[in-house]
Formats: C-alpha cells, sequence, structure tokens
C-alpha cells in the first residue's frame, strides 16, 4: 500500500510517495493540489499512488525532513481518557463516563517524523501520549456509527505531547497545556484506509530510550473510533483534513512516583501496528 508524507527541502515543500530509499516527489506534477488536505478533499489517494508506480526517488533518506502530514487541517479533535486503565486514574468512582471528553489542538503543536519535541523554559514538565490519529476524507455532520468507516481516508500516528502543570492551570480547561509550539508530534506519513482491521484491533505502544512505557490495544478503547466520529459530528460539521486523535493508553510520565518527564537528549517511539513508527527526539527550546 502506498504510504503519503509531507516534507520539506530547505525552503521547499512538497508531498509524495514514501518509497524504501527516499521519497518520490508528486507535488509537482499535482498542482491543483497544494497539499495533502486538497488531495484528500479531491478523492486523489488514488490518483497520486498510480503516478508513485511510475516515478523514480526523487529525494533520497536524508535529503529532507518530515513535516505533519496535513500542514492545515481546519480541525485537530483530540479524545481524553479513552482506555479503561486510563479511566482508572482518575479517582472519581466512575466506571466509564458516558460521554467522551473532548478537546482541540492547533496545528503548530505538532512537529513532523525526526524533528525534537521542544522543551520550553517556562517548564520542565514535558510529558508523551502515544495515540493513533484518524484523517477524515469525506466530510458530514450526524454521521452515523455504522457508517463512520466510510468517511476515513487514512491513518497516522501521534505523539500528544503534554505540558502538565499547565494543564493544570485552570478548573475546567488543558487548552493551555496542549498546545505549545512543537510540544507533540505526528506523521511519518499517511496510511490510506480500505478497511476496518486497520484500526479495530491493533497494538499501540510507547517507548522512551527503547523502554516501554504504553501498551495497549484498540479494541479497549472505551469510545471505539466509529462512535468518536458520530460523537463528533453531532455537533460540528467534520471536513476533509479534518484529525481525530483517538486517546492515549495509561503510562505517561506523569502516572510514575516519581514522575519522569522528558529530558534534552530523550526518544520517543510510537508505533502501532501496519501503521509504523513515529520517532522524535527531544530538545530545549
Amino acid at each position: 500500500m502506498t504510504r503519503f508524507a509531507s516534507y520539506s527541502v530547505g525552503e521547499d515543500s512538497f508531498y509524495g510517495a514514501v518509497a524504501g530509499d527516499g521519497m518520490i516527489a508528486l507535488s509537482p506534477a499535482f498542482r491543483q493540489w497544494p497539499g495533502l488536505r486538497e488531495a484528500i478533499a479531491a478523492g486523489g489517494l488514488h490518483d497520486l499512488a498510480l503516478a508513485a508506480q511510475d516515478r523514480p526517488v526523487t529525494h533520497p533518506e536524508g535529503s529532507f525532513r518530515y513535516d505533519i502530514p496535513i500542514a492545515n487541517p481546519e480541525k485537530i479533535i483530540c479524545v481524553g481518557v479513552n482506555f479503561p486503565d486510563r479511566n482508572a486514574e482518575y479517582r472519581d468512582g466512575q466506571d466509564a463516563p458516558a460521554n467522551m471528553s473532548l478537546f482541540v489542538r492547533f496545528a503548530r503543536s505538532f512537529t513532523g517524523h525526526g524533528r525534537p519535541l521542544i522543551r520550553p523554559p517556562e517548564t520542565p514538565q514535558l510529558d508523551y501520549e502515544g495515540e493513533i490519529a484518524v484523517v477524515i476524507g469525506t466530510g458530514g455532520r450526524r454521521i452515523p456509527a455504522a457508517r463512520a468507516h466510510d468517511h476515513i481516508a487514512a491513518l497516522t500516528l501521534c505523539n500528544e505531547g503534554t505540558l502538565r502543570d499547565w494543564v493544570r492551570h485552570a478548573k475546567f480547561n488543558v487548552t493551555q497545556g496542549k498546545n505549545w509550539d512543537s510540544s507533540g508530534a505526528m506523521g511519518p506519513y499517511l496510511v490510506p484506509f480500505t478497511h476496518a482491521a486497520q484500526i479495530e484491533d491493533i497494538r499501540l505502544t510507547t517507548r522512551v530510550n527503547g523502554e516501554l512505557r504504553q501498551d495497549d490495544r484498540t479494541s479497549r478503547m472505551l469510545f471505539p473510533i466509529r462512535r468518536q466520529i458520530e460523537y463528533i459530528s453531532t455537533f460540528t460539521t467534520l471536513v476533509p483534513g479534518d484529525i481525530i486523535v483517538t486517546g492515549t493508553p495509561t503510562g505517561a510520565g506523569a502516572r510514575f512516583d516519581p514522575p519522569r518527564f522528558l529530558q534534552p537528549g530523550d526518544v520517543v517511539e510510537v508505533e502501532a501496528t501496519g501503521i509504523g513508527t513515529l520517532r522524535n527526539t527531544v530538545a530545549d527550546e
């Protein structure tokens, strides 16, 4: 299956198909689609895959930098507390919430695969959250769960990096702890979504410096992806290129005693079966 990525060479931006030894630039041949968001909106991933079959590698590995796959999504909506063990961390006596917790992130709060997560000088409490992200292909409002998978274009990975003390600055608000520039990562690429088995029961892990920290399966989500799309599209119209970040398992650094927050030089790897591995280092701003 052809995978697609957004990437940069110097000051120039491209999108293309991932090859074993580099990248096949496709954006110069599809100028009607400035980015992968526009290609998805036009139903163009199949055309891009066909075009990639006849083209050589244009940018060898090491000559480019990965960007986040969708540079300018209208919405990035994140689902919180979506695994049983994660829910158990909140000692409120509730086995599972009736409805999902949601918050939004801005695109500039993410960086690409292979780039450093940035720890700001205001706080040392940079934490990791490995997640699977779905990219909407066909928009809609009040989408039934039974048809939700028809609205997914592609899958990618997310490290939903969080500044822990800043999510607790206010009583009901996590926005300011979730949106520091380049505090999280997304990528490396988009894997086209073609069948339910790609997401319904796959393993999701996060490793820090090779140590397994998070490990769970999507089949254990409190709110499956079908339900997420149904619920979110009830109150807002989903459009092509929108991203839903579907929830992280237990095992984030804040839950250790003492907490194990990320340090400059750390390597964080988020991996999911069939989607790939998102790898980032950590650096101070």
